[in-house]
């Protein structure tokens, strides 16, 4: 069911603070978007990027801007779509980051499942992904 106007500008605004924590390096602003449960979940786009946890997250940026220089998250499409406390999240965005001095670009795909908690809404799931460059229509 789509968010109604105050859930949507609401969770707007963590994916938000997420892109420009991300794009800053900034740790504790992103891990205070990410929720404190132990079963908390982050798919990242590498085979082995299933992070279970704030440490394993944490650690998941820490090496992501290990890699990478300039990071950036930029949104072209985003649904939003709540039910009571809940709300889940559907992106295609564009990942931004210069490795070995090329600045690159990658088209990508975002889901997120949020909760709300007393007045803050809480990341309980991402995952992140690129689309499959294999295919190719016409």
């Amino acid at each position: 069911m789509k968010a109604d106007s105050v859930t949507e500008k609401a969770v707007k605004a963590i994916l938000d603070k997420f892109a420009e924590s991300y794009a800053r390096r900034d740790l504790k602003s992103a891990m205070s978007l990410i929720a404190p449960d132990d079963d908390v979940v982050i798919y990242g786009t590498g085979a082995d990027e299933k992070r279970v946890g704030q440490e394993a997250i944490k650690a998941q940026f820490e090496r992501d801007w290990a890699q990478i220089e300039d990071p950036g998250l930029e949104y072209n499409w985003i649904s939003i779509s709540a039910a009571g406390n809940v709300a889940w999240v559907a992106i295609d965005a564009v990942l931004k980051a210069k490795v070995d001095g090329q600045n690159l670009r990658f088209q990508s795909r975002i889901t997120m499942v949020l909760e709300k908690r007393g007045d803050r809404w809480l990341i309980m799931q991402g995952h992140f992904s690129f689309p499959d460059q294999s295919q190719f229509f016409d």
